[in-house]
């Protein structure tokens, strides 16, 4: 691991009661290692797990466990506390933590200085499977991304109880290496267009064709441009997602408005990630009425809409062009074939209609071709995919 150039001097380490308690102590001595001053709050339950006299020979510092507790306050209360921190990481986050900070419960020094804590934070979940696929779980941790919480994991495989599924915390290097990632302005100068989202084909004033894009891949990727130090334009089709802060957004419906956004700006941008879902088709005919039934069969015919990305691989200058491939079958070849026949410098491919990841779904997983070259990035929370996709074109630029 590369040694800390970042921002990030002070973490406040939050380790909640469970078996991944342990991974914590790998943990807080690999930030250690990037010079970070740690600082530990620990809960009750998770000090049947590790004591508090581990994490403070590990780190240099007491630990802090009481909200009341008097000596502590006079030493340092929970608001200063909060506010010396550069970032809080919660690892690992318990189900019971994970539902505590969803709805402002603040009941003890972790869950009250959560709410108190104006930095970035960051959890990893470390649970069973069966907790995290849990209805109510999964919508705490929806509630946690909207209030901007950065996730990371978890990772599947064994389980300390012998199942064998997704929930286990994931591993202190990958931590480590995803908060360094989060200070890194890796990106900075640079100037970043992505697209996002479906495009809208309109076929009369109420009906349309368009597909099953959320937006949260291309949303995610500029957040984490933006995080990196690029400044960012997000072009986006129709979504369900609140505009991303600090980023400069154009709205748009149609594939043709999205390449009347993309095409005349792109010769501006350092990097252009065509991320969006934008339709091949669009009705000839757009009827100004709502087309009513008429027998039991009828035909629309369409013609093709504009290739944005292969044409914006042929502008002169022209940015460095990601594309991206949604497939259900045959992966390499059509991201391959893709790849050179649109001139791209670089693919993200996915298989969607799976049980996990793709459309409308806050995972995913990715393999990545370039001429000469490949990566596998396994599933993982899309914030944290895009910040690894990232970091991969940051790599290619300098090339």
């Amino acid at each position: 691991m590369k040694p800390n150039n970042t921002s990030l001097q002070k973490i406040l380490l939050g380790v909640s009661g469970g078996i991944a308690c342990y991974k914590s102590c790998a943990l807080v001595r690999l930030l250690k290692q990037q010079h970070i001053d740690v600082r530990v709050v620990l809960t009750e339950a998770a000090s049947h797990f590790v004591t508090p006299l581990t994490f403070q020979a590990l780190t240099g510092h007491p630990v802090h466990q009481h909200l009341l507790d008097a000596d502590e306050e006079n030493a340092m209360g929970h608001i200063r506390l909060a506010k010396w921190a550069d970032h809080l990481l919660i690892a690992p986050a318990t189900s019971n933590i994970i539902a505590k900070f969803s709805h402002g419960i603040a009941d003890d020094l972790l869950t009250t200085l959560y709410l108190a804590a104006d930095c970035p934070v960051t959890i990893a979940p470390a649970m069973n499977q069966a907790m995290w696929k849990k209805p109510v779980c999964q919508d705490n941790i929806r509630r946690l991304r909207q209030h901007g919480v950065n996730i990371i994991g978890p990772d599947n495989g064994q389980q300390a109880c012998g199942d064998i599924g997704p929930g286990r915390m994931s591993e202190p290097e990958q931590i480590c290496q995803y908060l360094l990632a989060q200070e890194n302005l890796y990106l900075k100068d640079k100037k970043i267009l992505i697209s996002a989202g479906p495009t809208r084909e309109a076929i009369d004033p109420v009906r349309y064709i368009s597909n099953r894009s959320s937006g949260k891949m291309g949303y995610a990727l500029a957040q984490a441009a933006e995080k990196a130090g690029a400044e960012v334009t997000l072009v986006s089709g129709p979504t369900h997602l609140a505009p991303p802060e600090r980023i400069q957004m154009i709205a748009v419906e149609s594939a043709e408005q999205m390449a009347q956004a993309i095409i005349p700006i792109a010769s501006q941008f350092d990097v252009y990630i065509g991320a969006a879902a934008v339709a091949d088709y669009r009705p000839i005919r757009v009827e100004d009425r709502k087309i009513k039934k008429q027998g039991t069969n009828t035909h629309i015919e369409l013609k093709q809409n504009p290739d944005i990305i292969a044409a914006v691989a042929k502008l002169t200058p022209r940015p460095f062009v990601v594309g991206f491939a949604a497939e259900t079958h045959d992966l390499e070849n059509y991201a391959k074939n893709k790849l050179s026949d649109k001139n791209l410098d670089l693919i993200a491919a996915n298989i969607v209609g799976q049980s996990r990841g793709g459309f409308d779904s806050d995972e995913n997983a990715l393999r990545v071709f370039w001429p000469g070259g490949q990566h596998t990035f396994p599933m993982t929370d899309k914030r944290h995919l895009a910040d690894q996709l990232l970091q991969l074109i940051a790599t290619k630029l300098d090339e």
